[in-house]
């Protein structure tokens, strides 16, 4: 083609939402400005279209082996490695990107041991074995912190343990760009969706939905609206895990993995 001597023009970035695998718009046609790109403003139909997703998704990512879960985060893992120069781009620090690879990886190991460590036999009195078993609590919806190890550090525990995901969140442009690695990383469309806006326009629904299980309010920063967020919850019995403020650096331990575990118990009676 012959060379033109108008400047071009770059082609401008739009991030948007991340549901059951696609990348849609807003359904309202919503967006707004963050740092000057343009990023989906979520409503709460996109909050409702992402938890049929979840919903869909989460018999078979539970019925997947943990040790199956546990190499598609580490895949996860890897491709955050390979794009690693994106989130630095996005202002991320470099150690902050190996300390979310690392955290990636750390819970990628955990896949088939949880189950060893949060269950076990209990001793009983007569003729019968008495076993408790963690198992997933389902949907879960997590307003998630801005920042990449943050955002990593309350979704990765979820997911390896069973569950199904639908996450608001307040640094959209490493939000969706985490979410394009999901998209390339085998986890299966639905498991993880991905919501850009603000947390006190979305999060109310997540709370009072009847269909979502669990609750995580790292993110939140307003306690008004936490404890908004947690009465919602209330309403439908889930589950609501509140860290407060949280050194996402430390060992972060079981307690995110466990927070949304149920314990079923099985009487079996002994053979002779």
């Amino acid at each position: 083609m012959p060379k033109s001597s108008a400047p071009r023009l770059s082609v401008r970035k739009t991030f948007k939402l991340y549901i059951g695998g696609a990348f849609p718009r807003s359904e309202s046609g919503r967006t707004y400005l963050v740092d000057g790109d343009n990023v989906a403003l979520a409503s709460r139909k996109d909050a409702r279209d992402a938890v049929v997703a979840a919903r869909k998704a989460q018999p078979k990512w539970a019925a997947a082996t943990a040790y199956n879960r546990g190499q598609v985060v580490y895949r996860v893992a890897e491709m955050v490695e390979a794009r690693r120069s994106e989130f630095k781009a996005l202002g991320t620090a470099g150690d902050e990107v190996n300390a979310a690879i690392d955290r990636l990886v750390w819970y990628a190991g955990w896949s088939d041991k949880i189950a060893q460590v949060a269950g076990n036999a209990n001793p009983v009195s007569g003729p019968f074995f008495n076993l408790s078993s963690p198992e997933p609590t389902g949907v879960v919806g997590v307003i998630a912190p801005p920042s990449l190890l943050g955002l990593v550090s309350v979704v990765a525990p979820v997911i390896v343990t069973g569950n199904t995901v639908v996450v608001v969140s307040g640094g959209p442009q490493v939000a969706v760009t985490l979410a394009e690695v999901l998209a390339t990383s085998d986890v299966p469309g639905g498991v993880v969706n991905i919501l850009t806006g603000h947390a006190a326009e979305i999060a109310p629904w997540l709370a009072s939905h009847d269909d979502v299980n669990g609750l995580d309010l790292t993110g939140v920063d307003d306690p008004a609206l936490a404890v908004e967020l947690e009465q919602a919850a209330a309403g439908t019995l889930k589950r609501v895990r509140r860290a407060g403020t949280t050194d996402f650096t430390a060992d972060p331990g079981l307690a995110p993995m466990t927070a949304f575990l149920e314990t079923k118990t099985v009487w079996h009676p002994k053979g002779f």
